[in-house]
């Protein structure tokens, strides 16, 4: 997926610590390089997770309307890290924060091992559950 493309969409994508899962709306900023490649992956972490009964209450970070959160904290519930892009309009800027949290955290142990290899594409070296992050940091 081409840099004006990835500017145009909200794309969902997910990424792992090794341990816990994060779960990114793009917001049209630039997306790691894994994600740009094979967006297709992206689709089927989204199905998966998304199907996922609530296993978590959620802790949540921001202090957004209930209607900015719903997709967050949906996501939450399912025990993933939810993060949005820290500003808006600017695809160059590629930071994201913490918007909602797992209290019980689904673990990549947890998952098929055909979404755990999906995850592992997308992966970075910071502890998912207490991190903001620059989109630069995923490897």
């Amino acid at each position: 997926m081409i840099e004006a493309e990835q500017q145009a969409i909200d794309l969902d994508w997910f990424f792992t610590d090794g341990r816990f899962i994060g779960f990114v709306a793009s917001a049209g900023g630039k997306l790691p390089d894994s994600v740009a490649r094979f967006p297709e992956n992206s689709n089927k972490l989204e199905i998966y997770f998304r199907g996922l009964s609530e296993i978590s209450s959620v802790i949540v970070r921001s202090k957004k309307d209930r209607k900015y959160l719903k997709d967050f904290t949906y996501m939450s519930a399912r025990g993933l890290f939810a993060f949005d892009k820290t500003v808006l309009n600017n695809f160059s800027e590629s930071n994201y924060h913490l918007v909602s949290k797992p209290l019980n955290p689904l673990t990549i142990d947890k998952v098929s091992e055909e979404i755990k290899g999906l995850l592992i594409l997308t992966k970075t070296n910071y502890n998912v559950d207490n991190i903001d992050f620059d989109v630069k940091s995923i490897i």
